[in-house]
């Protein structure tokens, strides 16, 4: 069933593995018509997560990188509208030869052809991994789904039995008397088997953690091993759940089944999620879309961070249209995400001149930092109607791209995905990075006005980061943190590698938190 976390299971036993020595990628199957995600409104899909060739994609894919510590890219992702449109080119070229063109077997061929290869990409450019996670997503039973679990039936039957094994993520909820009703999973086993699919893994996703009796009243009802049916309860932190399905003995299971040398496992990843913090800090993300999982990569990224600087980052979200000062008075730190269009634009501006007349530790990103250069333009450069292109009317600080203009389609017109930066030598952004050369990735559709750089720079607004003649980044070096980023460096931190302008930020609020009387 969609929304029971396939996505962090799915990441869980890829990291299970990694800590064994084993090379892993991953693949997420989403069946929707769109080819990607780019045009779907966050509010009701979640966070648009950007891969390093540009890939627009489901948030899941970013989950899998932040586990695996892998770069991925759009083969990765495959969508209906994607295997459809690869079909109707390849009858439209003539190289079905007249064949009638069906959902079996061309649609289902088309399925397993991108699963293959995705699983032989190689891994950061590297060698082929040793597995290949495999999400499909959506709901079994649904008529979306279908054709993508046929195609896994097939490949079922095509490879060998220690090739590929089925885990079916499931829900077992609680009952007011507080037992596990199993009812839901064994239909969700029927409806799987009417579609010729056994699961040899079950996890089941609950409340709490199931006792033994659940677990062999499941197992009875699904010929499925107790061993094998696995408590997934709710977890505080996602990266706990690898750590939890260790103590289920996954791993055990899942090597087993595919013929695979259960190795000691690598503890020094659950070591490092697994540290107590020592500090506490609190930051103000003033949000438009009003659903956390919009903002999944920033809300990872502060963590990944306060765990590198053992400070817990709490985040207190405010509505950009209903917030005030007051709300801003007592947090450590304030970062402006990135958005589209101007609904909450004038509030987010005037929480940008709060962070910079207040000296808060302030982190712009993507329209945070356009933002933050039309807030300046306006208070401290003096054109009191700076603005962007794309919010109408003034005077055009921030202007469409060149190559933008003319672009009607939506769907993968921005610029998307990683880029080559260039940081000024001695400034804070440079010093953050270690380095003078990064790569980002991105995901937006407008530009600093290159008119207006050199008065900017002249008043005192660093651009202390660019790609070409694009400014990318832009910093204030008297005030104690101001950054912002034209790109999202979100996208590419993990636990294992904590992006350094969110451990700067974080510093910087731990910092302040130690020392409120000079707020």
């Amino acid at each position: 069933m969609s929304g029971l976390g396939k996505g962090i299971t799915t990441a869980s036993i890829g990291r299970l593995l990694k800590n064994r020595g084993y090379l892993v990628t991953a693949v997420k199957i989403d069946p929707y018509l769109n080819i990607d995600a780019g045009t779907m409104n966050p509010a009701q899909h979640g966070e648009v997560f950007v891969l390093s060739d540009g890939g627009e994609v489901d948030l899941d894919l970013g989950n899998y990188e932040r586990f695996l510590d892998i770069n991925l890219t759009s083969i990765h992702n495959i969508t209906t509208g994607k295997v459809y449109r690869n079909v109707i080119e390849k009858e439209r070229r003539g190289d079905f030869l007249g064949a009638t063109v069906q959902i079996i077997p061309h649609i289902t061929d088309e399925i397993k052809h991108c699963i293959h290869c995705a699983a032989e990409e190689a891994v950061n450019g590297g060698k082929v991994a040793d597995i290949c996670l495999v999400e499909v997503g959506g709901t079994v039973g649904d008529i979306e789904s279908m054709p993508f679990l046929e195609a896994v039936r097939q490949m079922h039957g095509e490879l060998a039995p220690e090739d590929m094994i089925l885990v079916h993520v499931t829900l077992v909820p609680m009952d007011t008397m507080g037992d596990f009703k199993t009812k839901p999973t064994q239909h969700s086993v029927k409806a799987l088997r009417e579609l010729g699919l056994q699961p040899d893994i079950i996890v089941a996703r609950s409340s709490d953690v199931l006792g033994p009796e659940a677990k062999k009243k499941i197992s009875a009802f699904t010929d499925v091993p107790a061993k094998a049916v696995v408590s997934a309860k709710d977890a505080a932190d996602i990266y706990q759940i690898p750590m939890e399905l260790e103590k289920e003995g996954v791993a055990d299971v899942v090597c087993n089944y595919l013929s695979l040398e259960n190795r000691e496992p690598d503890l020094a990843w659950y070591r490092l999620v697994s540290q107590e913090y020592t500090n506490r800090v609190t930051v103000a993300v003033i949000s438009k879309y009003g659903i956390e999982d919009v903002y999944m990569s920033i809300k990872e990224s502060l963590k990944h961070a306060g765990r590198a600087l053992s400070t817990e980052v709490k985040i207190r979200w405010l509505d950009a249209e209903a917030f005030s000062d007051h709300d801003l008075a007592d947090v450590d730190g304030i970062l402006i995400p990135g958005g589209f269009g101007k609904r909450g634009v004038e509030e987010k501006i005037r929480a940008i001149r709060y962070a910079r007349e207040n000296k808060r530790p302030y982190l712009g990103l993507c329209l945070g930092f356009q933002l933050s250069v039309i807030e300046y333009a306006r208070h401290v450069l003096g054109i009191p109607d700076a603005t962007s292109e794309e919010m109408g009317e003034g005077t055009h600080v921030i202007a469409i791209l060149p190559e933008q203009e003319g672009v009607n389609d939506l769907g993968g017109t921005m610029r998307l995905g990683n880029c080559d930066i260039t940081l000024k030598e001695g400034t804070m952004v440079a010093g953050l990075y270690g380095r003078t050369t990064i790569v980002e990735r991105h995901r937006h559709r407008y530009e600093v006005n290159p008119a207006f750089i050199a008065d900017l720079e002249a008043a005192g607004l660093v651009f202390s980061g660019a790609c070409g003649p694009r400014m990318e980044v832009c910093e204030i070096p008297e005030h104690p943190f101001y950054l912002a980023t034209q790109f999202h460096p979100e996208f590419r931190s993990s636990p294992t590698n904590p992006s350094p302008p969110y451990l700067g930020f974080v510093a910087a609020c731990k910092k302040n938190k130690s020392s409120p009387g000079e707020r």
